[in-house]
C-alpha cells in the first residue's frame, strides 16, 4: 500500500567539476609550462654557455703563452672554418640518428679537442699542435638548433607558441655570447689562463648530458625520404646570403666597437637585442613573414646607422652605449623572423641541417664581417669603420627582397 504522503526528495547536487588549470597569461610562462620543457631548457642553457667562452679562453690562453695575438687569432680562425664544413655534416647525423644518439659522442670529441689544446699550451707543444687539437672542437652539436627542433616538435600546428620559442632561444644565444666572455675573462684572469677552456669544456659537457636525458621531449626521427638538400630548397640560397651578411654586421661592429671604446660596451648591443627578442616574442606572430623579415632589415639597417652618427658627431662615450644599445635592438627580431622561415622552408627531415646551415652562414659572416671592420679601422680610423656594419644590414635587405622575388616567381603556378 502506498504511503499517503510522499517524503520529500532532495534534489541531486550538480556534480563538482575540477576547473582545468588556468595556463599563465604571459607567453613565456606558458612556454616553459609545457612538460619537460624546464629540463631540457636548462640543460641546453649549460650547454650553450661555453659557446661565448672557448675563442676568448683560447686567445687569452695561446697569447700570454706564446705572446702572440696572431698566432691565437690564426688558431681560432682554424677552428671556425673547421666548424663551417663539420657542422652541417654533425647536423646531418642529428636528423638520421636522433639528438642524444649523435649529441653525446660528438660533443665528447670536442671536449677532447678542447682538453688537448689547453695541454698543448701547458706543456709548450709546437705551434702546429694547436692548430689541429682546436679543429677537432669542430664536432660541436649545435645545441640551439637541437633546442629550436624541439619546440617545433612539440607546438607544431602552433604559431604563435612557436613564435615565442624561436624569440626565447634567440635572446638565449644573446645572453650566453653576452656573458660567456665575461665568465671566460674572469676565469682566465682570476685563476689561471687554462681555466676558462677547462671549465667551458666541463660545462658543455654537462648540458648535453643533462639535454640528452631528457628523451620524452626529444622529437622522433623522421622517416627518412628523398628530401632534396637544403640548399636546394626554393628561397634557401637567397636566405642564407642574408644570413651571412647579417653575420657581417655582428663581426664588423663587434672589431670597431673594441677598437673604438674597448669591448665591455659591445654588452649593452647584446643587452638592447635581447630585451628585444624578448618583447619580440610576446607580439603575435607575422602573417607573412617574408614582409617581416624585410622590415625587419629595414629596421636594422636605420639603426645600425646610430653608432656611425655618434662616432663621427664626436659624442662622448655614453651617447655611443646609448646607441649601440638601440641598434642592437633589431637584430633579434631579425634573426627570429629570419630562423622562422627556415624552419617552414627546410623539410621536417632535415630541421637540423637546415639550421645549422643558417647558424654556419651566420659564422661566416661574423668572420668576414671582423675582417673588414679590422681593414677598415686600420686603413681609415673607427669613425669610416662604422659603417661597415650598416652596409653590411642595408646588403642583408637588398639581398632578402631580391631573394622573395626570385621565390615567388619560382613558386608562382605555371598558367
Amino acid at each position: 500500500m502506498p504511503p499517503s504522503s510522499a517524503e520529500p526528495t532532495a534534489a541531486p547536487s550538480p556534480a563538482r567539476t575540477e576547473e582545468p588549470p588556468r595556463a599563465p597569461a604571459n607567453a613565456y610562462l606558458r612556454l616553459l609550462a609545457t612538460p619537460g620543457a624546464r629540463a631540457f631548457t636548462a640543460g641546453n642553457l649549460i650547454a650553450r654557455l661555453p659557446m661565448g667562452m672557448f675563442s676568448v679562453s683560447a686567445v687569452i690562453m695561446i697569447a700570454g703563452s706564446r705572446d702572440s695575438y696572431a698566432l691565437a687569432g690564426a688558431v681560432t680562425a682554424t677552428g671556425l672554418a673547421a666548424t663551417a664544413v663539420v657542422a652541417p655534416f654533425t647536423a646531418r647525423l642529428v636528423d638520421r640518428h636522433g639528438q642524444a644518439r649523435v649529441a653525446v659522442p660528438a660533443t665528447a670529441i670536442a671536449v677532447l679537442g678542447s682538453l688537448a689544446l689547453l695541454l698543448c699550451v701547458r706543456y709548450d707543444a709546437p705551434d702546429w699542435t694547436l692548430f689541429a687539437a682546436y679543429a677537432a672542437t669542430a664536432t660541436s652539436p649545435n645545441t640551439g638548433g637541437m633546442s629550436r627542433a624541439r619546440w617545433a616538435h612539440l607546438h607544431r600546428g602552433d604559431p604563435a607558441a612557436l613564435h615565442t620559442a624561436n624569440s626565447f632561444e634567440q635572446a638565449v644565444d644573446e645572453l650566453c655570447f653576452m656573458l660567456g666572455p665575461v665568465l671566460a675573462a674572469t676565469l682566465c684572469g682570476a685563476l689561471f689562463p687554462e681555466a676558462g677552456t677547462l671549465v667551458g669544456a666541463v660545462l658543455m659537457m654537462t648540458g648535453v648530458l643533462v639535454f640528452a636525458a631528457q628523451r620524452a621531449t626529444e622529437p622522433p626521427v623522421a622517416p627518412r625520404t628523398k628530401a632534396r638538400s637544403p640548399l636546394r630548397v626554393p628561397g634557401m640560397p637567397a636566405l642564407l646570403a642574408v644570413f651571412l651578411a647579417t653575420g657581417a654586421v655582428f663581426g664588423s661592429m663587434e672589431v670597431v666597437s673594441i677598437a673604438h671604446a674597448g669591448g665591455a660596451i659591445l654588452a649593452l648591443q647584446a643587452a638592447g637585442s635581447c630585451v628585444a627578442g624578448l618583447v619580440y616574442g610576446s607580439l603575435r606572430p607575422a602573417r607573412d613573414v617574408h614582409r617581416r623579415l624585410l622590415g625587419c632589415l629595414a629596421a636594422m639597417t636605420a639603426l645600425m646607422s646610430l653608432p656611425l652618427l655618434a662616432a663621427a658627431g664626436g659624442g662622448p662615450l655614453p651617447v655611443l652605449a646609448v646607441c649601440l644599445l638601440v641598434a642592437g635592438a633589431a637584430t633579434a627580431p631579425t634573426m627570429v623572423t629570419g630562423m622562422t622561415l627556415v624552419q617552414r622552408r627546410v623539410p621536417t627531415d632535415r630541421l637540423n641541417e637546415g639550421m645549422t646551415l643558417a647558424v654556419t652562414a651566420l659564422l661566416g659572416g661574423v668572420a668576414a664581417g671582423a675582417a673588414t671592420g679590422g681593414a677598415l679601422v686600420e686603413h681609415a680610423g673607427t669613425v669610416t669603420g662604422y659603417a661597415a656594419p650598416m652596409c653590411a644590414a642595408g646588403l642583408a635587405l637588398l639581398v632578402a627582397a631580391a631573394g622573395w622575388a626570385v621565390t615567388r616567381k619560382s613558386l608562382r603556378p605555371a598558367s
